[in-house]
């Protein structure tokens, strides 16, 4: 019996995702939930288990290639007979691929439809980056009268800063839902190439939409390729980083405060707990778990940080969904804890570890990266001394650790040696002030200057 297996849907948001890598070949036997292949996607890499056991028979999507979500990408033979693997035609798979993204309307819309015309010779295959690959669409006049468009909110707030109606593009996604590429394919046009600039500020110069567009990038501004260089496409993961720190310095109006902070009483504590602590709990005791409790018990008090904007509405989020970036080899991905305001400092640690370690080894699940409400990254362990990081939108704040040093400061005008540590503070100025921000701040800094040995 043939089973279909099809392309996941990681998360509301995400409506395709980019086969990495399969882990089985034709003819060989899988098992149910062993790892079959591997996604990425601008919110996960992952590896996906198998949905059944059998023989796989058949790949219909290759490394590399990018597909809508509930795309078949391979079959299944349950019956567990062998067979001898069948060469994979990689055009074939293409053409499977765009077929499958094609939504076959139902009822009397479909017997309506008139005969297809006759087909034409296909154009000789084109090279396309793995992000961008084409995909066919209904076009506008076949949607259903008032139905609305099926787009993503940062589309539909580009489109509107740029005038474009949205109902009148041809959709590549999934059900006819207009993505973001379709829009700036739409904006590159010559008839739109007076508001074309403008929107090469809110995507990465290394995504496609502006690497083969030279009237969005003056040609000064072009890389050139010296003798003995090497070139390679950016992975999806980078792709979408890129993208969105472009997007993030569009959106919010970034500014940042820094404090120097005072961690003796931490310092001293994690030095007196942290191996008796590690041998109880089975999780390692550090500073980053302090910050993550300070940051977490400021939010409390200060609404406006875990917050985010719509439009002219701000939501402020009930629950504190505290996210850290964790880096990869490949990129920087962002865990989310959700909930942190129900968890002590034992429970950040022990969730903050998990995550970390699933992340690292493509364990994550969809849920584990959506919904972050405030973010804290921690290139200290590094060693610069402070960190000025880019907002993870939708979020408005995101607190930035530098290096924890033993540094000399005046106490009572006389020089001691002091653990310290600068935090920085990257806020939207469009809902925080600068008064709200040093508050919360000061706020921090209370909660790490006197952390009391009672709270380990």
């Amino acid at each position: 019996m043939a089973y279909e297996v099809k392309m996941p849907q990681m998360g509301e948001s995400i409506a395709e995702g980019t086969i990495t890598s399969w882990h089985k070949k034709v003819g060989e036997r899988v098992e149910r939930d062993e790892p079959l292949f591997e996604i990425s996607t601008d919110k996960v890499d992952a590896e996906i288990p198998s949905p059944a056991a059998g023989i796989l028979r058949e790949i219909r999507v290759q490394p590399g290639q990018t597909v809508p979500i509930q795309t078949v990408v391979a079959i299944l033979d349950e019956s567990g007979a062998a067979a001898s693997p069948t060469p994979v035609d990689p055009n074939a798979a293409v053409a499977s691929e765009r077929s499958s993204s094609v939504v076959a309307p139902s009822g009397p819309a479909a017997s309506a439809r008139p005969a297809a015309a006759p087909s034409k010779p296909a154009p000789p295959p084109q090279m396309t980056s793995p992000d961008v690959e084409s995909k066919p669409a209904p076009p506008a006049a076949a949607r259903e009268e008032g139905r609305p468009v099926k787009s993503s909110p940062l589309v539909r707030k580009i489109a509107a800063e740029h005038g474009v109606d949205i109902a009148s593009l041809a959709g590549t996604g999934l059900s006819g839902r207009v993505t973001k590429q379709d829009l700036l394919d739409h904006l590159s046009k010559p008839t739109t190439a007076a508001v074309a600039a403008p929107l090469a500020a809110a995507v990465s110069p290394s995504s496609p939409a502006l690497r083969d567009a030279p009237s969005a990038i003056p040609d000064a501004y072009r890389a050139r390729l010296l003798p003995g260089d090497r070139v390679e496409e950016m992975s999806t993961m980078r792709s979408r980083i890129a993208e969105h720190m472009i997007l993030s310095r569009r959106v919010s109006a970034h500014v940042h405060t820094v404090w120097d902070m005072d961690l003796s009483r931490v310092s001293a504590l994690r030095a007196k707990h942290k191996q008796s602590w590690s041998e109880q709990h089975g999780v390692p005791l550090t500073y980053t778990a302090f910050f993550m409790y300070a940051v977490v018990e400021a939010l409390k008090a200060f609404a406006q940080l875990n917050a985010s904007l719509d439009g002219s509405r701000v939501i402020y989020h009930h629950p504190i969904n505290l996210g850290f970036a964790v880096a990869l080899e490949h990129g920087l991905i962002v865990p989310v804890i959700h909930g942190a305001d129900e968890l002590n400092l034992l429970g950040l640690a022990r969730r903050a570890s998990e995550l970390a370690e699933r992340a690292r080894s493509k364990k994550l699940a969809p849920n584990d990266v959506q919904n972050g409400t405030f973010t804290l990254t921690n290139p200290g362990i590094y060693g610069p001394l402070f960190n000025l990081p880019v907002i993870n939108q939708p979020q408005v704040a995101i607190l930035g650790v530098g290096a924890v040093e033993k540094r000399p400061v005046v106490i009572d005008d006389m020089l001691a040696i002091r653990t310290r540590c600068h935090l920085s503070l990257g806020f939207d100025h469009r809902l925080v002030d600068g008064a709200v921000a040093d508050q919360f701040m000061r706020k921090v800094h209370g909660l790490l200057a006197a952390f009391d040995e009672g709270q380990l």
